[in-house]
């Protein structure tokens, strides 16, 4: 057996899986998130340990089982800083903060940000590593002093199980190394003027490394001391890996609070976009990159407009029944997250937008709006990611099958979906146990996928639709630039 973490942003999951790839048991729990007015967005490390310590725990007590490894997964980016003991040198800052948007502009306007992407291949946004470096150099030096490790998440836990200082190299991929060659990027870095703390950056961890919980750990986990120890990669690759990703050009959608498009793109082969964003992320597997499109829009804007209008989860069904494709010409744009846009473009001032609102409109009508606009938002994303091949899809947001059909009618080809609600956590079982020497089948791991096809009959509604969406982010893109400079 082995139990697989994956800490999300606001909940930690955790599955204990058999050798087979089956199920023993599942828990979660939900983690703190503090949201402040300024777009600010911390977490607590000792909060979020604890959740992987009650997750671990409770899988233990329902199997009655002892794992053979402890894997880890979770959200990647933010800025995790802390000291040589693994103890915070201040809160935790989340990939979902904005207070380094005046950076990445700056950067924009000074053509930082397309050097570095000319070298990594990343694009900057205020919720990435380097910024928020920048922003803590110049307003709170204090905790650069203080720090020995600028990190992540699941490094961050794993340093407090294990004391182990390591990252995997998915989590290090942005912004500042090179996925090609798995080093960081000297140049890089010293466009942003962050040499002077090259020394935080860990040195990134080999493929499928194991590493051992120490006295502190096996306490917390309630486990021996030693047992083995996977993290990483963090959740959007290890979504593909549990996906079964395989073949070059397949690509993975996920309908979470990032909605993360991927596509599998092998080693040296990397494409360039004219506008600096996306990621290229390392794998467990040398050969093989993903094309990653992490949009900031996600279920974040459906759980908005649902709480706005007073409805809940269970009424989103109905509403996308209720109105037809087009949403009787109600449009949005579904950019909310504090810290703006981040792919397929860079746009800190970008913002939220809902149009041909008349007062025959209807809540069902504006629902559908905000959810095809993510629709649109996937697909701007997956163009730009190259996706020429099969694509499976996951997230809380393709449990809604009505959604699901608005994403294959808006993408125009079908969503392979898995009714599997861990796909992260299951990626990074297998990383741990092909760590241990398995070899693990994936089609054997991966679950059985059913299809959601698109209706050829709204092909064309769709088609005008997404005409409009771009036309119109571009006209607001500049509107952006001329409110907020």
């Amino acid at each position: 057996m082995i139990t697989a973490v994956d800490i999300g942003t606001s909940l930690t999951k955790a599955a204990a899986f058999d050798d087979s790839g089956r199920v023993l048991a599942e828990a979660s729990r939900q983690s703190h998130l503090e949201h402040y007015p300024d777009g600010r967005v911390e977490q607590d490390l000792d909060d979020v340990v604890s959740t992987v310590a009650a997750v671990v725990r409770d899988v233990g007590e329902q199997t009655g089982q002892q794992p053979r490894a402890v894997a880890l997964t979770g959200q990647g980016d933010g800025l995790w800083l802390r000291d040589s003991a693994g103890r915070p040198v201040r809160q935790p800052i989340s990939w979902m903060d904005g207070r380094a948007a005046s950076v990445v502009k700056r950067w924009q306007r000074d053509g930082v940000s397309r050097q570095v992407y000319e070298r990594t291949g990343n694009g900057l946004f205020p919720g990435a590593q380097g910024p928020l470096l920048a922003h803590l150099r110049d307003n709170e030096p204090e905790s650069l002093r203080d720090a020995a490790v600028a990190g992540y998440c699941v490094d961050s836990v794993l340093h407090v199980l294990t004391g182990e200082i390591s990252v995997d190299a998915s989590d290090a991929s942005v912004p500042f190394l090179d996925a090609d060659t798995r080093e960081y990027d000297e140049l890089a870095l010293e466009a942003c003027g962050l040499s002077e703390f090259r020394h935080l950056l860990p040195k990134p961890a080999r493929p499928r490394q194991l590493f051992e919980l120490d006295a502190n750990g096996a306490e917390l986990l309630g486990l021996p001391r030693g047992l083995p120890v996977t993290a990483g990669p963090f959740d959007l690759p290890a979504c593909a890996v549990g996906g079964g990703l395989h073949e070059f050009g397949d690509g993975l959608l996920i309908v979470g609070t990032t909605l993360a498009c991927q596509v599998l793109t092998e080693t040296g082969n990397r494409r360039w976009q004219e506008e600096p964003s996306g990621m290229w992320l390392c794998t467990p597997e040398e050969n093989q990159l993903l094309h990653g499109m992490p949009a900031m829009v996600g279920t974040a804007s459906l759980d908005w407009v649902l709480d706005l209008l007073g409805m809940e989860i269970g009424d989103l069904g109905g509403a996308l029944e209720a109105s037809p494709p087009g949403a009787n010409d109600v449009s949005a744009l579904p950019f909310l997250a504090p810290g703006g846009e981040r792919s397929p473009f860079v746009d800190p001032r970008a913002s939220g937008q809902i149009s041909g609102v008349r007062l025959g409109t209807s809540r069902s009508d504006v629902v559908r709006a905000v959810c095809e606009s993510v629709a649109y938002a996937a697909r701007h994303c997956f163009e730009a990611a190259g996706l020429n091949g099969k694509l499976v899809a996951c997230g809380g947001g393709t449990r809604s099958h009505p959604w699901a059909q608005v994403f294959a009618d808006v993408l125009g080809q079908p969503l392979h979906l898995t009714d599997d609600p861990g796909m992260g956590a299951r990626g990074a079982a297998v990383t741990a146990a092909r760590a241990l020497g398995d070899e693990v089948d994936s089609g054997e791991w991966t679950l059985p996928l059913r299809e959601v096809r698109p209706n050829p009959d709204v092909r064309e509604r769709y088609e005008d639709g997404y005409r409009r969406y771009r036309e119109t982010l571009d006209s607001m893109r500049e509107l952006w630039r001329d409110w907020m400079g």
